[in-house]
């Protein structure tokens, strides 16, 4: 009969895996993704209960926390792969479910299907548009100059764009069906924009320096804005939407230049390379083109003058 032997036990039990300790530094930045999509989820039951002044301050609020979560994420050295991913899906919600949902409780629902159909389309223009700024943001052949724009509309100033109808219904500009059907396709226009290629200035390198002289200024401007935001909201956002659209073609404009601006700067180059790969003696503009080499008796007393052609 075999003996089954068995290893020894030991009493002892193996020690627990401890993971490191999270600098709290990121997870400031995570945590305000989390207010801005807590706002931007209290923002659709605002609407469900058609209280839209609250909800669209709700989505201003979220667009305004977007807008420096990252920031404080750099300045704090607070980046993560899971933070970036937090900040799409939150963006999602805020600037692509949450417009989409406002704008069909406010007035696309009387289109039926039709205006269903097209809140839709927002929605799923801005996952799109958020996709592709994810897989664009590590290309390797990206000139430096690209980074002060955008591809497409930005997620944030879509959502608080698509929305002018209904800043304007609130300012008793914008009502009745034929404007139903107008927000209907301002609504379509906007979410083709965000997922186009237009470029549109970022606004990433503006605002890391500002010289002492203007600090104090910027102070006043900052809350002035706020001040006016708050006491004549619909008027600031109306504002804010028009010139935002009027920009775009400037943005187009800059983004041309500087295309063409490496075009020359390309042509310069390969005529460059060109010519500096021409046979010694075949261009005029080569050092020493045009000139005979030296006899045995030149080289032998350098300090004898060349002889001239």
């Amino acid at each position: 009969m075999e003996l089954m032997v068995f290893p020894p036990f030991d009493p002892a039990p193996s020690p627990r895996r401890r993971f490191k300790a999270i600098p709290v530094r990121t997870l400031l930045p995570n945590l305000i993704t989390l207010l801005a999509l807590c706002a931007g989820l209290t923002a659709i039951r605002l609407a469900i209960e058609s209280k839209l002044e609250l909800a669209l301050a709700a989505i201003v609020f979220a667009a305004l926390l977007d807008a420096i979560d990252g920031r404080v994420a750099r300045m704090l050295k607070g980046t993560s792969r899971f933070g970036a991913e937090l900040d799409s899906l939150a963006d999602f919600v805020n600037f692509g479910v949450t417009p989409a949902l406002i704008l069909y409780f406010w007035g696309l629902h009387q289109l039926g299907s039709v205006g269903w159909i097209v809140a839709l389309v927002f929605a799923i223009c801005a996952a799109l548009r958020l996709a592709r700024f994810n897989v664009m943001i590590d290309d390797p052949n990206k000139p430096v100059w690209a980074d002060n724009f955008f591809t497409g509309i930005p997620a944030p100033a879509g959502a608080i764009v698509v929305m002018l109808p209904i800043y304007l219904g609130f300012l008793g500009l914008w009502g009745g069906l034929f404007g139903i059907w107008l927000a209907l396709l301002f609504t379509l226009a906007i979410g083709l924009l965000m997922v186009s290629r237009l470029p549109v200035f970022s606004g990433k390198r503006v605002g890391k320096r500002v010289p002492s002289e203007m600090v104090l200024p910027l102070f006043v401007v900052a809350v002035l804005f706020f001040a006016l935001l708050v006491s004549y909201p619909w008027q600031v956002l109306s504002a804010g939407s028009l010139l935002f659209l009027a920009c775009l073609p400037l943005g187009w404009m800059s983004y041309r230049d500087y295309q063409r601006k490496d075009a020359e700067a390309a042509e310069a180059t390969e005529a460059t390379v060109t010519d500096g790969a021409t046979p010694a003696g075949a261009g005029a503009g080569e050092p020493g083109a045009g000139v005979e080499p030296l006899s045995p008796e030149e080289a032998a007393n350098p300090d004898r003058p060349s002889r001239l052609n």
